[in-house]
């Protein structure tokens, strides 16, 4: 009997994992789609280390700086064409780098997700997954910590952030209370509805509660306006708009997009628009998963390993995969797409944006380096 149920369980996780790892293919009918060989793509290394998870631009123009898995963020030298070491959020650097488990490190090396520039000051504000939310000046070095936590919980999950130019607030996202960054897959299998979105103001050091009860907040982006917030709910493939200046007869939270993919970060461009990355498709058999919340606590509960590693390791194994960028307006209306259908390049998009120079960035928490890709005119 206990054979048959270890059975039972070996093949529940290789369902459920192949499912999170699903190739079905996300269409968008009448939108204009780039394809990655239409893009010139340039793929740019970073030596001794995975996974740039956002980007972020200096007052000057200068970069992309991005934080990476052995906890330094790097800043990209593009006379140069290479990488230079330019901060860490922690102090403790013994066996961060090389060639290290960089994910049984994060917790002590840190993992900087989310970055922002304030232009004004030229501080860096970092969501590090581990460590809160975070400063750096404008020269690099150590940062500093300046919230982990919010009515007395600690952050377990700091992951997007966007800064007001005007007033120096500082908007951010804390995915759970419960599991950490390593853990993500079972913050969507177990229906975790304890993410937060925060604002921290700077001139008092408050942190206020925005919002509470969702479901994975992710990326996290302001308006050209500076008069709402659009944040990514993983778990749901939902995008929020959250008015901070509420317009007379509507509500204060909006679901203006339900993507049939995970989204991750959303960066918004000079125009008012907003570039989301999907991490990978939702299909028709996770979707009845999640639906059954007690079915996703036992997957997440009964198993004795590392769901998120389990996931990783399969999704490799079997080669599967595709990379995907959509371009929405404020209303959410679907106006342009990137992608890599076959996963040649990159897959497990977690974020793209533009650098005003004809160019997207485009970053996985994969791969061992950053996409460049040349937009046509």
């Amino acid at each position: 009997m206990m054979i048959s149920y270890k059975l039972f369980l070996a093949a529940a996780k290789v369902l459920v994992l192949a499912t999170l790892a699903s190739v079905a293919k996300i269409k968008f009918d009448n939108k204009k789609t780039v394809e990655m060989n239409e893009s010139r793509p340039e793929i740019l290394p970073i030596p001794g280390a995975f996974g740039p998870e956002s980007f972020a631009f200096d007052g000057e123009g200068g970069g992309p700086y991005t934080g990476v898995s052995d906890g330094r963020i790097i800043k990209w030298l593009g006379n140069e064409s290479r990488w230079t070491d330019f901060a860490v959020t922690s102090p403790n650097r013994i066996y961060c780098e090389g060639s290290n488990d960089h994910v049984k490190t994060e917790p002590k090396c840190g993992r900087p997700l989310g970055l922002y520039f304030s232009y004004k000051s030229g501080d860096l504000y970092i969501a590090d997954a581990y460590l809160g939310l975070m400063v750096v000046g404008r020269d690099g070095g150590f940062a500093k910590p300046l919230a982990q936590k919010a009515q007395g919980i600690p952050f377990k999950f700091t992951n997007g952030v966007d800064v007001d130019q005007k007033s120096g607030v500082i908007y951010f996202t804390d995915s759970s209370k419960i599991s950490q960054r390593r853990d993500y897959v079972s913050v969507i299998l177990g229906g975790d509805n304890t993410g937060r979105l925060l604002k921290f103001d700077p001139r008092t050091s408050e942190v206020t509660v925005l919002l509470d009860k969702l479901m994975f907040p992710n990326g996290v982006a302001l308006s050209k306006r500076g008069d709402f917030l659009l944040v990514a709910e993983t778990t749901t493939c939902r995008i929020l708009k959250f008015w901070l200046n509420q317009p007379k007869g509507s509500t204060q939270v909006e679901v203006i997009a339900e993507l049939p993919g995970f989204p991750d970060n959303i960066k918004r461009n000079r125009d008012g628009d907003f570039w989301v990355a999907i991490h990978s498709p939702r299909g028709r058999l996770l979707n009845w998963i999640l639906s059954r919340s007690w079915l996703g606590n036992f997957l997440t509960t009964k198993f004795p390993f590392d769901l998120t590693r389990a996931h990783s390791m399969l999704a490799d194994y079997l080669r599967i995969g595709s990379g995907l960028g959509v371009k929405i307006s404020e209303n959410g209306d679907v106006l342009e797409t990137i992608e890599d259908r076959k996963g040649e390049i990159w897959k497990y998009s977690s974020e793209v944006v533009e650098d005003g120079n004809g160019h997207l960035w485009v970053g996985s928490v994969k791969f061992p380096y950053a996409v460049r890709l040349k937009r046509s005119s």
